[in-house]
């Protein structure tokens, strides 16, 4: 049995109020690499063109009503 195997086991084993710690664990640790990955991906300039993209329509917007 291959250790996910042997997790997957070990998970269909737990108690209600066990399962529930380990989701909670497991969606926290989910949402922290989630982050980390936000913050590189942004440090590296990966998301610069959603910045851009913001303030072309904050731009915009500031233009209210439209100019004919």
């Amino acid at each position: 049995m291959d250790p996910v195997e042997e997790i997957e086991a070990a998970i269909n084993r737990l108690s209600p109020e066990q399962f529930r710690r380990i989701a909670a664990w497991f969606h926290a640790l989910e949402q922290a690499q989630w982050d980390k990955q936000m913050d590189q991906d942004s440090s590296d300039g990966k998301l610069d063109f959603l910045f851009e993209e913001a303030e072309r329509e904050s731009h915009s917007a500031s233009q209210w009503p439209p100019q004919k």
